[in-house]
């Protein structure tokens, strides 16, 4: 797809949200976008029926497993851009914060965003409903 953004690269850890929101955007501006989908959730192509996700590969990794988070890094090498939108300190666990990105990709832009911010009362919480 042509658009200003044509020749960019994104890696996005799917989630809800303003991420694949975000994505989508990206996409929309030509950008070449994978999504890393949980492994079970990917059957080939993105859902149809997910507005969010049109214009963007996808592809289903387990990033608890070693080679799950191995494979993530392996596609930072060669991207401009890492979105996701995980509770604070969750991509960290997985092996997949900024530090190990950077590491992989130094010119990497690693955007996060969560629902309630990265500390405060509701940081913890998910992106759904204050209850």
């Amino acid at each position: 797809m042509a658009g200003p953004l044509a020749g960019l690269r994104i890696v996005e850890l799917a989630g809800i949200g303003p991420g694949p929101f975000a994505a989508m955007m990206l996409a929309d501006m030509g950008a070449e976008v994978l999504r890393v989908d949980r492994a079970q959730a990917v059957g080939g192509a993105a859902p149809t029926w997910d507005v969010n996700a049109r214009g963007r590969r996808s592809v289903g990794i387990d990033l608890k497993h070693p080679q799950g988070r191995d494979a993530v890094l392996r596609l930072v090498e060669r991207a401009d851009a890492l979105i996701e939108g995980f509770r604070p300190g969750v991509t960290e666990r997985l092996g997949l914060g900024p530090d190990e990105c950077l590491a992989r990709r130094p010119t990497l832009v690693y955007g996060r965003m969560t629902g309630w911010g990265q500390d405060g009362p509701h940081a913890l919480r998910d992106g759904g409903a204050i209850r």
